[in-house]
């Protein structure tokens, strides 16, 4: 396993809900990530980010570790869920909820 792949998989399994965005919650650098932030915060869910403009190791990796192509990605229990527009369907529906639960 490449070193950036362990890095994702220490922070993944240290946090239940990550994350990988476009600057921070108090300062989205994207309106997709501020709407997965919004998302998050509006059920109440304890989260954890990470900026991937920070770091462009993580940038890369993150894409080629969950084989999605975008930013933001969310990722609860180690699993890739999606991006912001999948997070509004799931959200709409209910489905985000009871994931995060």
């Amino acid at each position: 396993m490449s070193a950036i792949n362990e890095r994702i998989e220490k922070i993944l399994e240290e946090n239940k809900v990550v994350l990988f965005m476009k600057g921070t919650p108090q300062f989205p650098q994207c309106g997709f990530s501020q709407r997965a932030t919004l998302i998050l915060k509006e059920l109440g869910t304890d989260f954890h980010t990470v900026n991937v403009l920070e770091d462009d190791e993580i940038r890369n990796g993150i894409k080629e570790f969950g084989n999605w192509p975008t930013i933001p990605q969310l990722y609860v229990n180690k699993e890739l869920i999606g991006g912001s527009d999948i997070m509004m369907e799931m959200f709409e529906s209910g489905e985000l909820a009871e994931s995060l639960k």
